[in-house]
């Protein structure tokens, strides 16, 4: 993304980690180790994917996942958004609202009453 309100936003309010969900990299999570031992360093293009993008139920890229201020996955947010697109998400988890999302209902009504004030 290249929004300046995104980046400013994202920079004040989280801590942002970029992850190779097809590198090699070793990940410790939650008393785990990930690893990737089906990456194949010949291969041209796509690779296989890191088990710890598995474990975060990583379904397509980009993705951005969201952990809380313990380390707790929180969700994945699969799929390029722009920067309006993306607003709702970093506030929704900024403001903890999404703990009180608990239905389809209730994201619906979230999304429709949301009031974007990062700039197009």
């Amino acid at each position: 993304f290249h929004n300046k309100d995104v980046v400013s936003y994202v920079n004040k309010n989280y801590y942002a980690v970029k992850f190779n969900a097809e590198g090699t990299e070793e990940i410790k999570y939650n008393d785990f180790t990930y690893t990737n031992p089906n990456y194949n360093p010949d291969r041209k293009g796509r690779n296989s994917q890191h088990f710890f993008a598995n474990a975060l139920k990583i379904t397509g890229y980009p993705s951005m996942v969201f952990f809380d201020e313990k380390g707790n996955l929180i969700a994945p947010v699969v799929g390029y958004k722009t920067p309006q697109q993306l607003e709702i998400y970093l506030k929704m988890i900024n403001n903890n609202d999404y703990k009180r999302l608990t239905s389809a209902d209730a994201w619906q009504k979230y999304e429709q009453s949301f009031v974007s004030t990062f700039e197009n």
